[in-house]
């Protein structure tokens, strides 16, 4: 490209007018280099797709309810973030969206109906000839963020997998103590040394197996249990019917 642009002022130096030239050349090069990104973020999205949902994508067919949607944001922004691609069906068949006020349902979700706001970008992109919303939130800072349930009550959610779950008490417990910043302290009482025995000698446990084994109350078992799930020597896992507690590796060495 560039001896183009010199044999062209060359055979244009009477003429005055081989700027013209010089220019359209560096215009068409940077035209091209962009739709050729474009076209592989475009391409990404594809595999984004093929990937199908999971723990930081989700798909849906359309945008008609903003109190609806707004659990999902929180659920990403709670959790690790993630992408919402509006126009998906959950098989990861294309459909597009089907109108701008798509967007400003999500504002709505993200402004109105999420406690506090949450922040997230959007992109369009049109693939196959059908039109995708993008929707990208990041993890927040500032957690845990609430959304309306069913009725209206503002609840925690955290993303499992390809869901959108309820936080439990436990949860709760774990986001109160992060946000207040203290150092964890505790006695090696009969209690702790019982959970890591069980945690121990068992791949999963329930609340009830510890509560059971230690004779703790509820809110006994799950305050130590939330100790030992920041001080990263117990996970916790989620389920829609309930949730387990296992060693982690560091606990295991």
């Amino acid at each position: 490209m560039r001896s183009f642009a010199v044999l062209r002022r060359t055979n244009c130096e009477k003429k005055g007018n081989c700027s013209l030239f010089i220019f359209i050349v560096p215009h068409f090069l940077s035209f091209y280099l962009c739709s050729e990104m474009k076209k592989d973020k475009q391409h990404l999205v594809k595999q984004l797709i093929l990937q199908g949902e999971g723990l930081h994508l989700d798909f849906k067919f359309e945008i008609s309810d903003s109190a609806k949607i707004a659990r999902s944001l929180v659920a990403f922004a709670n959790t690790d973030g993630g992408t919402l691609l509006v126009g998906v069906k959950d098989n990861g068949k294309i459909t597009g969206i089907r109108s701008e006020e798509e967007y400003y349902m999500i504002e709505q979700a993200a402004q109105q109906y999420c406690k506090p706001e949450i922040n997230f970008q959007t992109k369009e992109w049109s693939i196959d000839g059908k039109k995708i919303l993008e929707v990208t939130i990041p993890k927040s800072q500032n957690i845990p963020h609430k959304a309306p349930d069913k009725n209206g009550k503002y609840k925690a959610y955290i993303r499992e997998a390809d869901e959108n779950l309820l936080a439990n008490g436990i949860q709760m417990k774990v986001w109160k103590k992060q946000n207040s910043k203290k150092e964890i302290q505790f006695a090696y009482t009969a209690a702790e040394k019982t959970l890591l025995q069980l945690v121990g000698n068992n791949k999963k446990i329930r609340l009830t197996d510890y509560m059971k084994a230690s004779g703790l109350s509820r809110y006994q078992a799950e305050n130590i249990l939330s100790n030992f799930i920041l001080l990263k020597l117990v996970s916790m896992k989620i389920y829609p019917e309930g949730c387990t507690f296992s060693a982690t590796e560091s606990l295991e060495e």
